[in-house]
């Protein structure tokens, strides 16, 4: 793996622990703990042979474990947790009582959906006055697996590896270190396909896409005319979609960009109104942060490519949909 040595601050702080202050997804979801999962919440199962699911604890431990063993020099904070879509149900004891008398030990409780970064604050970068530590994670959702089947069965995962801006815990993730639907049957095959994951990103040419973002900026007007086609996007037929690059945001997440363009304290606009692509790509990313857990990954690493895609129109003065 390629590490950004040649870019290198180590911070060591051994009171560090976990960085929530301000949540990476805020839509729909609450804190967690790991040990929390591990002693309240229940595992569900494949209902054909009762066999345990790899669960949302399993997943973050075996990620844990990558980090360790790759990262084994480095700073690593305990992962930070957010959950959504509670299940709950009770101990069948209490199958006849009412809710308001059930007691804690009566109740039951899981999350069908689980989402969890680690950041990695020893390695680290500053791109135009903003620093990013190394960040590691993933999502789980157990809707996407066929829990009436038998142990053996695909189970699906989302996991990315990536930078988290520490001014506003905005995740940075591309295509080159992400995998959206990683099929695994067993807790060895996830521990293999992360370590590849994380051992085959480039880190480097990661860093250095973002920080070229930086030197390209949108007028006031064009900023006003991508916002516009970003709103008439989700609207065109089908046939006219195919021929422009996707944009996976809808017209809340576009309306907290336009909101942040204006008054953002880290991210706004210049005096005269333009906006570079760092900031253009940051306010995204902001904005996804109230996506569900579902989408929040895919439209991490859509951002982080519309924004190059308009950096490519800006470049060679090639038409641009979005733009043009």
């Amino acid at each position: 793996m390629e590490l950004v040595r040649e870019y290198l601050t180590i911070e060591s702080d051994e009171n560090e622990s976990i960085s929530d202050s301000k949540p990476f997804i805020e839509a729909n979801t609450v804190p967690a703990s790991l040990q929390e999962i591990k002693e309240s919440h229940i595992i569900p199962v494949f209902t054909k042979d009762n066999e345990q699911v790899i669960s949302h604890a399993n997943f973050i431990e075996t990620t844990v474990k990558v980090a360790n063993e790759l990262f084994s020099n480095e700073l690593i904070l305990k992962p930070c947790i957010r959950l959504s879509h509670p299940i709950k149900g009770r101990v069948p004891s209490a199958r006849d009582k009412p809710v308001n008398h059930l007691l804690e030990h009566e109740k039951t409780l899981y999350y069908e959906r689980m989402a969890f970064v680690i950041e990695i604050p020893s390695i680290c970068e500053f791109i135009d006055g903003n620093r990013l530590s190394l960040a590691i994670g993933g999502v789980k959702a157990y809707n996407l697996d066929n829990l009436s089947a038998r142990k053996g069965t695909d189970e699906h995962f989302k996991v990315f590896i990536g930078f988290q801006n520490k001014v506003c815990t905005n995740l940075c993730v591309w295509s080159d270190g992400y995998v959206g639907d990683l099929k695994v049957k067993n807790q060895h095959q996830l521990y293999t396909a992360i370590y590849n994951l994380f051992n085959s990103y480039q880190s480097v040419n990661h860093l250095s896409i973002m920080k070229d973002l930086a030197n390209y900026f949108l007028t006031e007007q064009q900023f006003a005319k991508l916002i516009g086609k970003a709103r008439m996007y989700s609207h065109l037929p089908a046939e006219i979609k195919l021929q422009i690059p996707p944009l996976l945001f809808g017209d809340s997440q576009i309306g907290a960009v336009v909101k942040d363009y204006c008054k953002d304290d880290s991210f706004c606009r210049m005096n005269n109104g333009s906006i570079n692509l760092w900031r253009l790509y940051n306010l995204l990313t902001g904005a996804n942060k109230s996506t569900y857990i579902d989408n929040f990954l895919d439209r991490s690493v859509n951002a982080f490519q519309f924004v190059n895609q308009i950096k490519a129109g800006l470049d060679s003065g090639e038409s641009n949909w979005f733009l043009n």
